[in-house]
């Protein structure tokens, strides 16, 4: 009986990441103009959050059209977050553009590469970024986890950092500037939907 419920939970797990790896096309064209908007918190309450301290840095919005998607479920961080949306906007929204961009993501890292630069380097690095997501609630991490990439999303939340009383800490970048190491958006997301 035991082996008959894990070959079935294994079925369902495997289906579930299969299906979510269904990407979807929008066609040509710029489907998100506007950058993320970010409005820095000079003194916001730090709250616990699943045996974390999270303290709000700024609130934050943002649309963007999901490059790739990837789950977590090893490492401390995969507690908070489990998933990463690599997210993009501006010509980082346009499938033309995106059709000579390799993409990928692992070890919460999100990379790309090319053969030719479509864009300047610039405007692939800034517009766009890797989110680590951290679900507010069950609602948020069940819309979270039926996301495709390709799709369209629209998330509002805060940029957040988070310790444990260990010492342990993690903190959003502030900025779509950046790149590299602690470039990633650390994103307390208190709502998420697909738009298309």
């Amino acid at each position: 009986m035991k082996k008959w419920l894990f070959l079935i939970f294994s079925i369902a797990v495997l289906w579930k990441m299969l299906a979510g790896n269904d990407s979807v096309v929008l066609g040509p064209g710029i489907k998100v103009a506007d950058p993320p908007v970010q409005e820095d918190l000079v003194h916001a309450t730090p709250f616990n959050f699943k045996g974390y301290r999270l303290t709000p840095l700024a609130m934050f919005q943002l649309k963007g059209k999901v490059l790739s998607r990837k789950n977590y479920s090893f490492g401390r961080e995969s507690e908070l977050s489990p998933v990463d949306l690599a997210l993009g906007w501006g010509d980082m929204s346009d499938e033309t553009v995106l059709d000579k961009i390799d993409i990928s993501q692992s070890g919460r890292w999100y990379r790309w590469q090319v053969q030719a630069f479509p864009i300047p380097r610039k405007a692939i690095e800034t517009q766009s970024a890797n989110m680590h997501l951290i679900p507010a609630n069950e609602l948020v991490e069940d819309t979270i986890d039926l996301v495709k990439q390709g799709q369209l999303v629209e998330l509002n939340g805060y940029l957040i950092q988070a310790e444990a009383d260990d010492g342990w800490h993690w903190k959003s970048s502030l900025t779509r500037n950046d790149t590299g190491a602690h470039a990633c958006e650390l994103v307390y997301v208190e709502s998420i939907q697909v738009i298309h």
